[in-house]
């Protein structure tokens, strides 16, 4: 008993100082249970095969989804719509959205759902991410306390409660005790989140991303006013023909840079679009969009000989509301810059064969401060030219790679991340939905955990992700590898006899002083349990103490055993007590001490308003 509390308090003293990383502390703790051997191998493991880890897991690819198809960004913007400018209105709008979702979903689920939105929010506004990333974590448990579901510590007490013959809870016993903790909370966290979580927020142009982005290359050269869309309807002579017998750039001076093809399926949310660079011997089908360059006029002859339809050249494929700018998703564009004693130097474009060797298209020349975007096939480069390429995002990074006569500028893999497939967010939308579904409805036969798996396998399927790669590397594997290995600790401070040994001890001496005076002890020792173990043990454990105590006392149980429940729930000051707290702490870039400004407080505080409202909610 004396090791395993020696380990936890140097485990808690590590956690503290932060100089070692949280997931090597927790791994250290788990090693020296595993050296005394308090815990077994297979015990000591247990925690990796936890259904809460696979959940994480799964919600991490889910939520990296629902952020790469840009499903967050347009959730983000309806909740932008209604805070307008203001921050305090951004706030509370987090904290209710997110504890209305926490009601009805896990909240690890929620957080994992809101997190992506949360951040882009954050960027949209230019506001501090954490300020409202620790209050969504926060906000997600105390919704969990408005429903029955929506925590597994009252699945616990309602457990405990029937198997002692007490009548059940019904779903929505706990909806007063919820919102009193969200209220509790909005009130202290609006000037708790200010003072200690408003973190200037770092900016994607530092040192080091010579690149610019996107949007700034489309500006800058001008692109949406020298790229053209044309349509090829079904009725158009071009149907069926390659574009070297079209031989459209001789015959109209417009170059074919790339062909855009949309699926042809029916429902919408399944709709996916085929980039392909414009090669010699592609065959043009009814409803390609040929993306084209060249002079307006020429462009206007092309479109009325050859059948074709001018697309305006805001919108995408997938929209047809005006303002949108050009879409990149296999293809994208990037800058190189020759060096001087590149052989490239008074070559034309034309011979320097970018096309036939790197399978990328020039799209424009920088020369000093002028831009060169016409009839560049006979242009000769100059030595200290910027050029503007097209082409797939693994060409233009082979190009950095393959040769020693230019720079790429930025990153094309990084670039390419940034992408958001805009088209497939309906599909996410959808997934999402039905991972929803599955959770809250009992009558489904499906855990919550293989909901959660079969989310995030869908999502990795259906091309919600550019590739495998992109799905694994939105796990955070700190926070999940951090909450594996501190899960065995309740099983250890259970062998050892060590937590019951604390609970009787407290309840024994409180039990004289009345039954709000036990009912405080027997929260506040949850509370502190709590900041060591997770929330789920902690119930488990404390609930038939609780249910005791009542009992010899003679009074009811039931406000007894909502106090563990919320006190299990109720932990802040720590950031792996719950899964939400650990799954925001590398987002918002907290450190342990963080929860402890902001979470001691706000627990002390939800423990002392608990403590009087539970008798007058749950009389004795």
């Amino acid at each position: 008993m004396l090791t395993t509390i020696c380990i936890l308090v140097l485990s808690a003293i590590f956690f503290i100082n932060g100089k070692l990383r949280s997931d090597i502390v927790a791994l250290c703790a788990l090693v020296a249970l595993l050296i005394f051997h308090i815990l077994t191998p297979e015990e000591a493991l247990s925690g990796f095969s936890s259904s809460v880890v696979i959940m994480m897991i799964g919600l991490f690819v889910v939520g990296g989804a629902i952020f790469q198809t840009g499903l967050a960004k347009m959730i983000s913007a309806r909740i932008l719509k209604l805070a307008g400018k203001s921050e305090l209105r951004l706030f509370l709008l987090v904290m209710i959205v997110t504890a209305a979702i926490g009601a009805f979903v896990s909240n690890t689920g929620t957080v994992a759902l809101m997190l992506p939105i949360v951040v882009s929010l954050a960027a949209n506004t230019n506001m501090s991410a954490s300020r409202l990333l620790m209050p969504l974590a926060f906000a997600s448990s105390m919704g969990g306390m408005m429903t029955l579901i929506g925590t597994p510590p009252n699945l616990v007490i309602q457990d405990t409660l029937t198997g002692a013959g007490y009548p059940a809870l019904s779903f929505f016993s706990f909806l007063p005790v919820g919102l009193i903790c969200i209220a509790v909370g909005i009130v202290v966290l609006l000037p708790l989140s200010k003072l200690f979580l408003s973190k200037k927020k770092k900016t994607s142009d530092g040192t080091g991303h010579a690149g610019k982005s996107l949007k700034e290359l489309v500006k800058e050269y001008g692109l949406s006013d020298n790229l053209f869309r044309l349509k090829v309807p079904a009725h158009s002579p071009l149907k069926g023909k390659t574009i070297i017998e079209l031989d459209i750039r001789h015959k109209y001076g417009v170059n074919v840079l790339e062909v855009r093809r949309g699926d042809a399926s029916q429902h919408r949310f399944l709709k996916t679009i085929t980039q392909k660079l414009a090669e010699p011997d592609t065959v043009l089908q009814a409803e390609d969009i040929l993306y084209v360059k060249g002079e307006i006029e020429h462009i206007d002859t092309l479109a009325k000989e050859c059948g074709l339809v001018l697309v305006d050249g805001h919108t995408t494929e997938e929209a047809s509301h005006a303002g949108q700018s050009l879409d990149f998703y296999d293809i994208g564009i990037a800058e190189i810059v020759l060096m001087p004693s590149s052989r490239l130097i008074n070559r034309t474009i034309k011979e320097a064969g970018f096309r036939d060797k790197y399978n990328v298209n020039i799209l424009g020349i920088r020369r000093k401060t002028a831009y060169l975007l016409q009839q560049l096939g006979d242009t000769r480069i100059q030595s200290g030219d910027v050029l503007l390429v097209q082409g797939t995002w693994n060409d233009i990074a082979r190009l950095s790679s393959e040769d020693e006569e230019w720079v790429v500028l930025g990153q094309p893999l990084d670039e390419a991340a940034k992408v958001t497939l805009d088209y497939k967010a309906p599909l996410a939308a959808v997934i999402m939905l039905l991972m929803v579904v599955m959770m809250v409805f009992d009558f489904i036969p499906v855990d919550p955990v293989t909901a959660v798996m079969i989310a995030g396998l869908l999502m990795v399927l259906t091309g919600c992700f550019r590739n495998v790669e992109a799905a694994y590397k939105t796990i955070n594997w700190e926070s999940i590898v951090l909450i594996a290995a501190m899960l065995p600790m309740s099983l250890a401070l259970e062998k050892t006899g060590t937590s019951a040994f604390i609970s009787d001890r407290l309840v024994s001496g409180l039990g004289a002083y009345g039954p709000i005076a036990l009912m405080a002890g027997i929260y506040f020792t949850t509370s502190l349990m709590t900041m060591f173990i997770s929330n789920t043990a902690t119930a488990v454990l404390l609930a038939p103490i609780a249910l005791q105590s009542a009992q010899q006392l003679g009074v009811s149980p039931v406000p007894f055993l909502f106090a563990v429940t919320v006190a299990a729930s109720m932990c802040f000051a720590s950031p792996f007590s719950t899964p939400p707290n650990a799954l925001v702490m590398p987002a918002g870039q907290y450190t342990f001490m963080d929860y402890v400004k902001v979470g001691l407080p706000l627990q002390i505080i939800m423990g002392i308003v608990m403590v009087f409202t539970l008798p007058l909610l749950f009389p004795f």
